[in-house]
């Protein structure tokens, strides 16, 4: 490697100290997305009808359930890194050390949801309408937190755009030295944590523009988050070098995405032509009070709010 050779850098440290706490950057990544999923999805529910406060309300079920969702799946599909002689169980709960898997974290998120809308006695259909295209984008947030453990990458190359990456204590969140004290550089590998952070995002303006444009159908709009989030996933875990357990000679997401995919394409052919998805359902349109849930019927209609998203 010499030094006219382009790259992109892999930062040194993956956390930092504040008082008593260690402070890490995965983490804070993941809470951006969760932000800008919770401010996106909050504007969408309201230019469905609904009082923008339910969605905060509902993700404080859907999140939690997401994360131990995405952890439970990440523990089973690769039990090795925990349960073989030499390591220890009690990293299993070490999230912030990276280590969700989407899969476990959309489904039980969706349970979570599932929750917070009987709570708020609103559509399930209509708060996953609202946020998915916020869920990719707070995907694309988040795998930078894969760059801050320089983790999530593809094989060796010599593409102007190749990844550094180093090796890592993860005990302290440091990049390891050799004896001069110089960065111990592993390599230079293709970044797909990069492709599908970029992936995540045209995906989420594509959406954004196909629900304005058309109007789709209630439950589509989900449906065709799953199935493009899946296709650029299924592309990506093939360009994965990293450790997997394989199946087939594939690797265990490769599999799923597949297969998610395959799903979320044909709910999107069913339900794209559909009336679309509303917050309010038609008891509290007419002027019934809603049986549970504190929030107010909102003062105007979906359609009154058709361009505030």
């Amino acid at each position: 490697m010499t030094a006219s050779e382009s790259f992109i850098p892999s930062p040194t440290v993956s956390a930092f100290q504040m008082g008593p706490l260690t402070i890490h950057f995965y983490a804070l990544c993941i809470m951006a997305g969760i932000a800008v999923a919770v401010w996106l999805g909050s504007r969408r529910w309201a230019a469905r009808g609904g009082h923008p406060g339910q969605v905060l309300d509902i993700c404080l079920w859907a999140i939690p359930a997401g994360i131990i969702g995405g952890r439970i799946y990440h523990v089973i599909t690769d039990p090795e890194l925990y349960f073989l002689p030499g390591r220890n169980p009690w990293n299993a709960f070490a999230i912030w050390d990276g280590g969700l898997g989407i899969w476990g974290a959309i489904a039980l998120g969706c349970l979570g949801a599932w929750i917070g809308c009987r709570r708020a006695n609103v559509p399930l259909v209509a708060f996953l309408d609202s946020v998915a295209p916020g869920v990719l984008f707070a995907q694309a947030l988040g795998r930078w937190g894969n760059w801050f453990n320089n983790e999530l990458y593809g094989d060796p190359t010599a593409l102007p755009w190749k990844l550094q990456i180093h090796q890592m204590d993860t005990a302290t969140g440091s990049v390891l030295t050799d004896a001069s004290g110089a960065p111990v550089v592993l390599g230079y590998f293709q970044p797909t944590f990069l492709y599908e952070s970029l992936w995540c995002v045209a995906a989420g303006f594509l959406i954004l523009y196909l629900d304005r444009r058309f109007s789709l159908g209630a439950g589509s709009v989900f449906a065709l988050y799953v199935a493009g989030y899946t296709a650029g996933r299924f592309v990506f875990e093939l360009m994965r070098s990293d450790y997997a357990n394989l199946i087939l000679g594939l690797r265990v997401n490769t599999w799923v995405a597949a297969l998610i995919f395959l799903a979320g394409t044909v709910g999107f052919v069913l339900l794209y032509r559909p009336e679309r998805s509303v917050a309010i359902r038609a008891a509290d349109a007419a002027g019934q009070p809603p049986s549970s849930g504190p929030w107010p019927k909102p003062e105007s209609t979906p359609k009154e709010h058709a361009d505030a998203q």
